[in-house]
């Protein structure tokens, strides 16, 4: 049976045990559910084990192996002139949905004092999470490590990335003598992880159980039906920019077979949506996008480690539903110059994300607070979103590592390359 058949039956049994847990009040069973949940996040932490050597290694490797300096210039500035841009659209597709779904529904005062009284303390926390984090500015200033090895122990991916890109373009111009035996160390390096990630994703059909049962049966029915606008307008946005823009993208830019390259990555999609996690999940989205999709490993290698801290394209446009959304709540209609506003700030926002669960919500504070008046509290904001954040956080990052690998494909091919993968996917017409 194949992996994306054992993740799918797993993740239907985790739906179906969680509903019965929530629906019927069965505590026993829903308990059974958190506590196993434990194994589902020991299992994140094994494969987010992996995720630091596997991007230095693979960065390093991929730079140096462009042999001309210009090439790496080249490709990283198509790369990030491509995740912007798309990250753009994702913000402007929600901000139009939001107009048209999401104006004049409020909710009742008894519900919105309820969701205020459960999640003002942890919307207050995020807050103040927020208040801490460095500006944008400082964020630039920070790509640059003083100390590699701590940005590697604090999980920095920006500055990881900096960091690595630069040693293997340094690497680049040295000569065939000294340049090879470190190209073969990080190779090996590179290799290794990938048997390590073999063997954590035999796993990975237990992992998706645990994580979906424990999430489905914490799900409160009224909050859940309080925000099923707020809710369908994000994943309806989600899935427009997968159709509308991936589809385009791939067809026009990457010239291959929309339907037939999301068959080949749905494994990936499915334990992005279990782990909500980019990080997690880029050691598989890397060996997906090179046998499955045929992206060679200089792109793949270079461009999907990039994807997975700045393209979140899921993430930014449920950051212009989710302000739209809490705005119409509390304050009503905001105007044609905020949105504007919003388009900018979610855009370049989304850059610095780190690409665990939930980071979102963090970053969603910054576009609250450009975006809503001064006397709004902008805890309450968040109070009335956090109930089915993480669900969303599941589906959006399943978005954001599908745009990693259509970006893969589409930079591969404006770089001349012939994407055949086994089993030689056809192009479109």
């Amino acid at each position: 049976m194949q992996l994306y058949t054992k993740i799918m039956i797993a993740l239907i049994l985790g739906v179906v045990l969680g509903l019965v847990a929530n629906l019927l009040s069965l505590g026993w069973l829903a308990d059974s559910l958190v506590a196993i949940r434990q194994f589902g996040e020991a299992w994140i932490d094994l494969i987010t084990m992996v995720v630091i050597p596997l991007v230095v290694a693979s960065l390093i490797v991929g730079t140096a192996s462009l042999g001309d300096i210009t090439k790496v210039g080249r490709i990283g500035g198509k790369t990030m002139v491509y995740y912007l841009g798309t990250t753009a659209v994702a913000v402007v597709i929600g901000l139009v949905l939001s107009n048209i779904m999401i104006r004049d529904a409020g909710m009742s005062e008894e519900t919105l004092a309820g969701l205020r009284g459960t999640y003002m303390a942890e919307g207050q926390s995020r807050v103040d999470m927020a208040q801490q984090a460095p500006g944008l500015v400082e964020v630039l200033r920070g790509i640059i490590p003083r100390n590699p090895i701590e940005a590697m122990s604090n999980f920095d991916m920006l500055p990881i990335l900096f960091f690595s890109v630069f040693f293997g373009a340094s690497l680049s111009v040295l000569g065939a003598t000294k340049r090879e035996p470190v190209l073969n160390f990080f190779e090996g390096v590179n290799g290794a992880a990938t048997v390590m990630i073999q063997w954590i994703m035999k796993l990975a059909p237990y992992a998706v159980f645990a994580l979906i049962g424990a999430v489905v049966a914490q799900f409160g029915a009224d909050v859940l039906g309080s925000l099923l606008v707020y809710g369908s307008t994000v994943v309806l946005g989600l899935l427009l920019h997968l159709i509308l823009t991936y589809s385009a993208a791939l067809r026009f830019l990457a010239r291959l077979n929309p339907i037939t390259f999301l068959r080949k990555v749905r494994a990936v999609q499915l334990v992005a949506f279990s782990t909500s996690s980019s990080n997690a999940t880029l050691p598989l989205t890397i060996e997906t996008t090179e046998k499955e999709i045929g992206v060679s490993r200089e792109i793949s290698s270079f461009v999907l480690p990039l994807g997975a801290t700045i393209n979140m394209d899921g993430t930014a446009l449920y950051q212009a539903v989710a302000t739209m959304f809490i705005a119409q709540v509390l304050v009503g209609d905001l105007t044609l110059a905020t949105q504007f506003g919003i388009v900018l700030t979610a855009t370049l926002a989304s850059i610095g994300a780190a690409g665990v669960p939930s980071a979102g919500i963090i970053i969603l504070i910054v576009v609250l607070q450009g975006a809503l008046p001064p006397n709004v509290d902008a805890a309450a904001g968040i109070a009335l979103i956090l109930g089915v954040d993480r669900i969303l956080d599941m589906c959006r990052t399943s978005l954001n590592v599908t745009g990693d690998m259509t970006a893969a494909a589409v930079i591969a091919r404006s770089e001349g390359e012939r994407i055949e993968p086994p089993g030689a996917m056809p192009p479109a017409a």
